[in-house]
């Protein structure tokens, strides 16, 4: 509890030198003005969310962390009805007829930026709420508006893994199978070292942040057991191309409106399996986000996240037809740390890895963010364009390599089972 304290009190230090002005975050190819994401305080280590060695404490991480967000960017940032993270006075609206946008621009809305997400048949618009109306007020007159309408709030993601403290070197484990050419991997994270020893000889295409660089630990931890390769070091897919999108743009968080553009990017760019260590809330736009990656024969693959077991869903983890990852611990017990539910689809190794972290550093991470590569990096092993058949049957050939070890069967702890149980990526002796 002392430590929690500590740390909590470099959190509050940390949060009360960050830059209070809205940074503007560009994403090539949009017309419109785009709208300022807050300057959100970037959680480094030994910064919010060191993982500490309490389940309740494991547990409270991302909670702590949205509530210092919402504690220190009360300009730009709010609560849902929820309690979860979202940008103040905006709202997103999926794909609404001109006849929709003339109302909501008649009612005071201003359009505040607008992706066109061609491959996926969709635009995002993002819609800054009339002077005076509350943000809930806000979504509830354009639902009003537009019944038949998708919108809502234009929610923020964060991770769910965190550095553990110090690395931990791994003990060899069984080699995987040669990577097959021509392999790709999608990842939606935050920004990525491509510096670091293990990284910078791999083959890496970044987009997102109109271009400029933003490393940051979670992106980084898991861009390493996907792609990372050198010595004393094992990947996933070492030698697969990794497609990296970051949303967060040197922020605490990524907004939904970048997660839609570089999901159509993904889409864009034929990326069949694409990992997603981020957690958030539900949303009627990443529903209808999701819903079409899915459609086109893409895999999601997610973190179900790390608020407890009786935590309510997270997503996009608990949507249908997402991959939904837990993490086991060295013997294969699940993290006590981990959500549970119908959500959960496989379970693979989330703790005890060490992984890339800033300044050509290791660290030892836990959670199910860094079980997540394990599984997106088998699953892309199997599908190299996204099919909808050929996406079932990579789903229905790992689970059929799973080992059972919770109930008989599919339970809510453990999915379909353990996955990769040979594999031990990271830095190792």
């Amino acid at each position: 509890m002392n430590r929690l304290i500590r740390i909590v009190g470099i959190v509050l230090a940390a949060a009360g030198t960050a830059a209070s002005a809205g940074a503007q975050v560009g994403v090539p190819g949009v017309p419109l003005p785009q709208a300022p994401l807050p300057q959100l305080p970037v959680a480094r280590d030994p910064v919010a969310g060191t993982l500490r060695t309490a389940t309740s404490t494991l547990t409270e991480a991302r909670k702590l962390r949205v509530r210092e967000i919402l504690r220190t960017e009360r300009e730009t940032v709010e609560a849902d009805p929820d309690g979860q993270p979202i940008l103040r006075r905006q709202v997103g609206a999926l794909s609404p007829t001109p006849e929709a946008l003339a109302r909501a621009e008649a009612a005071g809305f201003r359009v505040l930026r607008r992706d066109t997400l061609e491959a996926l048949g969709l635009t995002l618009f993002v819609l800054e709420t009339p002077q005076g109306l509350s943000t809930r007020r806000a979504l509830k007159k354009l639902r009003e508006l537009d019944p038949a309408g998708e919108y809502d709030f234009n929610h923020l993601y964060l991770g769910s893994g965190e550095e553990a403290g110090s690395p931990e070197r791994a003990t060899a484990a069984a080699p995987l199978p040669p990577v097959p050419s021509g392999t790709r991997v999608g990842l939606i994270d935050s920004g990525i070292d491509v510096a670091h020893p293990v990284l910078a000889a791999a083959t890496i295409v970044r987009h997102g942040c109109d271009g400029a660089s933003f490393p940051a630990p979670h992106g980084t931890a898991v861009a390493s057991l996907l792609v990372g390769q050198g010595e004393g070091f094992e990947s996933v897919i070492s030698g697969a191309t990794l497609y990296a999108a970051d949303i967060f743009c040197g922020h605490g968080g990524g907004s939904l409106s970048l997660l839609a553009v570089e999901l159509d990017w993904m889409a864009r760019e034929k990326i069949a399996v694409v990992n997603i260590s981020l957690v958030g809330a539900k949303s009627i736009l990443l529903t209808g986000l999701v819903r079409a990656m899915t459609s086109r024969g893409f895999l999601l693959v997610a973190a179900v996240g790390n608020d407890g077991p009786t935590a309510p869903p997270l997503y996009p983890a608990s949507y249908p037809g997402v991959i939904g990852v837990t993490g086991v611990d060295a013997d294969r017990r699940v993290l006590p740390e981990a959500c549970r539910g119908e959500q959960v689809d496989f379970a693979a190794r989330g703790a005890s890895l060490s992984g890339a972290a800033l300044g050509g550093r290791f660290e030892e991470i836990r959670g199910t963010s860094f079980a997540t590569p394990i599984v997106a990096g088998l699953l892309a092993r199997s599908l190299q364009e996204p099919d909808a058949a050929r996406a079932s049957a990579a789903v229905d050939g790992l689970a059929a390599t799973a080992i059972d070890i919770g109930n008989n069967g599919t339970d809510p702890s453990y999915g379909k089972g353990l996955v990769g149980a040979d594999l031990h990526p990271g830095h190792r002796e």
